[in-house]
């Protein structure tokens, strides 16, 4: 906390300043400081999100959720439901899938709804490339406490990157499209980071989602794999032409490229920030949840898949029960997960894990 709040002095002198009664700890601690905001940032490890949203709600205060808004069905519709509430209670709600806000996307999408590429054919979502190591265990550290400072390579904080990171990509697939897929199946596995550390999460994924309409979405994630294929984007295929967002290109019959005539990209993190507080000020309806539910669950599904092996149902996968964390936390709570006597975490195994 002392660490955080000196990181933003240092960076903000003239807007920061935290008094010692407002520097709060402990799991109850969110109750105490979103009574004290006028604006809730909800940016904790994601098995947290939908707790702390729940109580700006019922708080009535305006919020902004960071990616992912869940990590398994239950959280999602709880989210819902407490979006519904902010809803009645006039509430503005961000969510961080930037893309909505970034200049580049925003003008591609406006090219391929106006039928630049034609009717979408086919759709891939990459994030092939490495992320953060896996942490250590100190010494008497408990085991909850190592979860939740190693949260990342835990389930039940963290939905596995394929929701925690590769939710992204699917995101803008899903955008482009204007649908969620009603089925996937694939496959994942850990490859190379298989250390103790690495706790439970797989560090790869292919998963194949079907839309309504029989065209597919073609999702790869990947991780810690060095020297390996690396990409970070989407491709839009259509009957006209292909749209690239790594290089935010159209070929074919309706060429393009997005040209930042400003100068220097706008910063989307920042961008996305700045359409919330204009719509607190200016009273404008604002609630970015719902498509990014769509979004959460449609990755949560692809774990599903990749976990089980098997091929799940939308329906299925919204409605299941599976919830992976305990709804609520203190010291003494017994992580969901615990390691094996040789200190390995379980690992889902394809064929036997069950997903719903």
């Amino acid at each position: 906390m002392e660490l955080s709040y000196k990181t933003l002095r240092a960076a903000h002198k003239d807007q920061v300043s935290v008094s010692d009664s407002a520097k709060l700890i402990g799991f109850t601690a969110y109750k105490e400081a979103i009574a004290l905001a006028d604006v809730v940032i909800c940016t904790t490890s994601p098995g947290f999100r939908v707790l702390h949203f729940e109580e700006a709600v019922r708080e009535g205060k305006h919020a902004f959720l960071e990616k992912p808004i869940a990590v398994d069905p239950p959280s999602v519709r709880r989210t819902l439901a407490a979006t519904a509430e902010a809803k009645k209670k006039g509430l503005k709600i961000g969510c961080g899938f930037q893309r909505h806000h970034q200049p580049a996307y925003l003008e591609a999408l406006e090219k391929v709804r106006n039928g630049a590429i034609g009717e979408i054919s086919s759709m891939c979502a990459y994030w092939l490339g490495n992320s953060r190591s896996g942490l250590a265990r100190e010494a008497g550290e408990s085991e909850l406490h190592y979860q939740m400072r190693n949260w990342y390579f835990f389930t039940w904080l963290s939905g596995d990157h394929i929701v925690e990171q590769h939710c992204h990509n699917i995101d803008a697939a899903l955008w482009f499209k204007g649908a969620h897929p009603v089925r996937a199946q694939g496959m994942g596995g850990r490859q190379v980071r298989t250390s103790k550390e690495h706790g439970q999460i797989f560090d790869h994924h292919f998963v194949e989602y079907e839309f309504e309409d029989g065209t597919r979405l073609y999702s790869q994630s990947r991780q810690g794999q060095v020297g390996a294929f690396a990409k970070v984007g989407e491709r839009i295929e259509g009957t006209k032409g292909v749209l690239d967002t790594t290089r935010f290109t159209i070929t074919g019959a309706n060429p393009w490229r997005y040209k930042d005539e400003k100068g220097s990209a706008k910063d989307a993190f920042q961008i996305e920030h700045n359409d919330l507080f204009a719509a607190i000020r200016g009273g404008s309806e604002y609630n970015e949840v719902e498509r990014s539910a769509i979004s959460t669950m449609t990755a949560i599904m692809g774990r599903m898949a990749t976990y089980s092996g098997k091929q799940i149902e939308w329906d299925e996968a919204f409605h299941s029960q599976l919830e992976l964390g305990p709804r609520s936390v203190t010291w003494e709570t017994e992580p969901p997960v615990m390691p094996g006597s040789n200190g390995a975490y379980p690992i889902a195994m394809p064929g036997r894990t069950v997903a719903l």
